[in-house]
């Protein structure tokens, strides 16, 4: 009778354990599985139970113990296998994880949850091809998990199969309703696809469902800010930090968005925080937000190597290239999200022109939007074929250029907004090179070299750069000497400026602005009567925080004069209207400087310790124009001061200016071209003889 009452109690205690585990009362069911293992250590059900408790409350390590116990007991627990996985995935053990799932389908190739969870962890090794197989087999054999849907939904957005992946998070929400994390990842995908105005009400969804998920707070402030509601992003942004004041990727896009409005209100404050966040958890941080920033290049490389983890593929997936001795024609391919109205195929249209074709095939790749413009059109026409790879994977993108033989893939786009680098994470060229779009490395183990100068990036730097570095001999810069500017140069009173007075610019974007320039340019307004300071009207905040700084600094607001939105040629011709361009930093002018020495107006820089904050220095100097680069604040302030005081200095700065224009490196796009193409033939040569990549000198 005592054994049979004790098989009893044991039957009460588990089906009592079992009910409170189900109900979510774990320190009631855990107190219950351990009393049951004490009187009986080899319960299969409480020692899996107990590791399944363990897992969900973090404790990995004695979800480990608990799943070796029981698989010492019984090595076919296929639930013990499963939960071992999950412990060993928390452990940071990913391929032993992978391993105990594996073993636990070999055991029941149906277990719809080890398929499940293979596809979780195969998708964070980067194996997302993998991950769907699985994934679909587990909704296959259980077609109405919404957490399946969910997960798949991610690895076919990973793949760049983003309408399935829509498909997918719809029945996930279809299956429950009130799935928070459904509704951010399809708001995350219809927003990488350009639709905004669908993926904010799937965000508003998300943090209606749930208060406390600060990265759908997060990830609707970047939408607001695509849209150009800076307000509502940056009350998005806070809200997410309010929630959890160390997420990184809140900290990076709230200080960005707070520049871009030219707010500065705890800026220092703010640097300092996302700056620790780069050093702390760098792969959580946009590179290109980093660029504005006082950062270092050590903190560059770090944010970029850890970012570039995200895009990685497998050595399997990997495409292969065999040595190819053969003479012909070296085929070059650049891929871009930008190829439209945009400052960097307005830089590059010229080069791809100008590109020989006796010596090169030129092909272009786009996966950005087709905007219909005179550049995009101008865009197309310069490639001997172009190919829109909008509607295609990062795997079947890289497999169309493998197929194409691109021997040199050049991307054009970096890490600013909508990039693909997980396109090239395939290695579907043997030489792929960062060129023009993003002004510091892409840490990128796939990128092979990164096109320089020695200003922008002095050799020294290498240390601070995955790619090898390539100097040009002047600019990096390729510049268009087919630039239109429109005929007419409107009055000055059509832009609201003094038809007199001295006209101080800065056309550069305003997130470029820090209050140690600004402070500068307000000191040569009160020194310099009647004069004014011409700005980009980018959005209102701009114009609201920075009129209050000026009235703070004992300046009229009414002497800041902004600039709306016009043509590109428009925008060229209105430069005319000002006597000097005031650059910044720690972000130099790039395009922006281009545009003003193309219309004749003088500009002067401080050069700064980054390859951001050199661009302008090098520009000047490919133009002839060194003594417009200062290295100090104080004589970038004298200098400005000396040429808005001294009209004759200035005039002969112009006149240098407009015989320079034509005359010397910076707008000389055939020769440039030359210049870029005895790079690329270089690169081809060390190829072909085997050798790995390394810096050099054109």
């Amino acid at each position: 009778m005592r054994g049979a009452n004790k098989n009893l109690l044991l039957k009460e205690d588990l089906a009592r354990a079992v009910k409170n585990h189900a109900m979510g009362r774990l320190a009631e069911a855990e107190e219950l599985y351990h009393k049951i293992l004490r009187i009986q250590p080899s319960n299969e059900v409480a020692l899996n139970s107990l590791a399944v408790i363990a897992n969900q409350a973090g404790k990995h390590d004695i979800a480990c113990g608990l799943c070796q116990k029981a698989l010492s007991m019984d090595s076919t627990n296929e639930k013990a296998h499963n939960s071992m996985g999950i412990a060993l995935a928390g452990l940071g053990r990913p391929e032993e994880a992978i391993a105990s799932y594996r073993l636990a389908l070999r055991l029941n190739p149906h277990y719809p949850e080890a398929l499940y969870n293979i596809g979780l962890e195969l998708e964070k090794t980067g194996r997302s091809a993998d991950a769907i197989l699985a994934l679909q087999e587990a909704i296959r054999i259980h077609p109405n998990s919404p957490d399946a849907f969910n997960a798949l939904g991610v690895s076919l957005y990973s793949q760049g199969r983003s309408a399935q992946a829509i498909e997918s998070f719809q029945m996930a929400i279809k299956l429950r309703p009130t799935y928070f994390f459904a509704f951010n990842n399809l708001a995350n995908t219809l927003s990488a696809m350009d639709r905004l105005e669908e993926a904010l009400p799937c965000y508003q969804e998300a943090v209606r469902l749930n208060p406390n998920y600060c990265e759908a707070f997060n990830n609707m402030g970047n939408a607001l800010a695509r849209l150009g509601r800076i307000d509502q992003a940056i009350t998005a942004f806070s809200a997410a930090l309010a929630i959890e004041p160390d997420f990184a990727a809140s900290r990076s896009s709230l200080s960005a968005w707070k520049l871009s409005a030219c707010d500065w209100t705890d800026l220092e404050a703010d640097e300092e925080a996302f700056l620790k966040c780069v050093r702390t958890q760098p792969w959580a941080i946009d590179p290109f937000y980093l660029l504005a920033q006082n950062s270092t290049p050590a903190d560059q490389l770090l944010c970029a190597r850890s970012f570039a983890k995200r895009s990685s593929v497998p050595p399997s997936g990997v495409f292969l290239h065999p040595r190819d001795q053969s003479a012909r024609k070296i085929r070059l391919g650049y891929i871009s999200g930008d190829f439209r109205q945009h400052p960097s195929a307005c830089l590059a249209v010229g080069l791809f022109e100008q590109h020989d074709r006796e010596r090169f095939a030129v092909i272009g790749y786009s996966y950005g939007l087709d905007d219909h413009s005179d550049i995009r059109q101008r865009v197309e026409k310069s490639f001997d074929h172009f190919f829109d790879i909008r509607n295609l994977t990062h795997a079947e993108a890289a497999a169309k250029i493998r197929a194409d033989g691109i021997d040199v893939l050049i991307d054009h786009q970096g890490y600013t907004v909508g990039h693909r680098l997980g396109i090239l994470a395939f290695r579907p060229a043997p030489i792929q090179v960062n060129y023009l779009g993003f002004s510091s490395t892409m840490g990128a183990s796939c990128i092979d070299y990164i096109i320089a100068d020695p200003f922008v990036v002095p050799m020294e730097e290498q240390p601070f750069f995955t790619e090898k570095i390539v100097h040009l001999p002047h600019c990096y810069q390729s510049n268009d000497h087919r630039q239109v500017i429109a005929p007419v140069t409107p009055a000055r009173g059509d832009c609201g400026l003094p038809e007199n007075g001295f006209v101080f610019c800065c056309f550069n974007s305003p997130n470029k602005i820090r209050p140690v320039f600004f402070d500068i340019w307000m000191r040569l307004l009160k020194d310099v009567p009647g004069s004014v300071l011409w700005l980009l009207e980018k959005n209102t905040l701009v114009k609201d925080n920075l009129s209050r700084e000026a009235a703070t600094r004992g300046i009229d607001p009414n002497r800041l004069v902004f600039a709306p939105p016009v043509s590109h040629a428009e925008h060229l011709a209105r430069h005319r209207l000002a006597d000097l361009f005031l650059d910044t930093l720690p972000f130099n002018a790039h395009t922006t400087a281009s545009d003003a020495l193309w219309a004749e107006l003088p500009l002067i820089t401080c050069v700064g310790q980054t390859f951001t904050g050199r661009v302008a220095g090098s520009i000047l100097r490919a133009i002839g124009l060194p003594e417009l680069v200062t290295t100090s604040l104080p004589d970038y302030e004298a200098l400005a001061m000396n040429l808005a005081r001294k009209p004759e200095t200035l005039a002969k700065i112009r006149q240098k200016l407009q015989e320079n224009r034509l005359t010397t490196p910076l707008f000389d796009t055939s020769l440039y071209t030359r210049h870029l193409e005895d790079a690329y033939t270089r690169m081809w040569k060390l190829w072909q003889s085997g050798r790995v990549p390394e810096s050099m000198v054109i």
